[in-house]
């Protein structure tokens, strides 16, 4: 059986969201990441990256949300959660989750980690400094992408859209910028909270609607 190595509300969600949706058999194996819990040497034999999500499967373990995600999609086809049989379309939603995985997550790591990228208290202070500017200018990309009208990142539900949803979950946190200015990034969390499958995975975390 599958078995997702997922610490609560981190990006990891994404992943056991698309789980949830695909309809697959898995378990859960909580990574306590304010214990450092990923540092451990039993949990870098899994991911010697030290990052959740991981994902053991029975060819082995994947890590990277990208990869994660475009693997549940492609192995539950039935489910519908990504255009596997248009490759242009399958490329734009991977470049979607690329932008999100490589330019939005670290953003937000400038904030809550910034000693990861510098050793110096006042450079920690300063990245934290710019970071609610910098993540306004990545929503309103996402905004305008919503902006026809389109209910999901594109038009029909992809595995890009619970990835979307646990920054844009994080985004409406104090002092991460303007998310009063995007209401259509507001309204996709909203739609997403009203889908089972992601209201299963948030109650299996013990994370709460927003």
């Amino acid at each position: 059986m599958l078995k997702l190595f997922y610490s609560p509300g981190s990006c990891a969600t994404a992943s056991h969201i698309a789980l949830e949706e695909a309809g697959a058999e898995y378990e859960l194996q909580l990574v306590k990441l304010g214990e450092r819990q990923q540092r451990t040497p039993e949990y870098l034999k899994i991911n010697p990256k030290g990052r959740v999500p991981a994902l053991a499967t029975d060819r082995g373990v994947l890590t990277e949300n990208p990869a994660i995600l475009a693997w549940i999609a492609q192995t539950w086809p039935e489910a519908n959660l990504a255009p596997l049989d248009d490759p242009f379309a399958f490329a734009e939603m991977q470049a979607f989750n690329a932008f999100l995985c490589a330019t939005v997550h670290p953003t937000f790591a400038h904030k809550f980690r910034p000693y990861r990228y510098a050793d110096d208290p006042a450079a920690h202070v300063a990245m934290a400094a710019k970071v609610p500017a910098t993540l306004d200018e990545h929503f309103a990309l996402v905004e305008s992408r919503l902006a026809d009208g389109r209910p999901w990142v594109f038009g029909d539900y992809s595995v890009a859209d619970p990835y979307l949803y646990i920054f844009a979950r994080w985004y409406q946190r104090d002092g991460m910028g303007h998310p009063e200015q995007r209401p259509r990034v507001r309204a996709h969390i909203r739609r997403m909270q009203e889908r089972p499958a992601v209201r299963r995975a948030l109650e299996q975390e013990g994370l709460p609607l927003i």
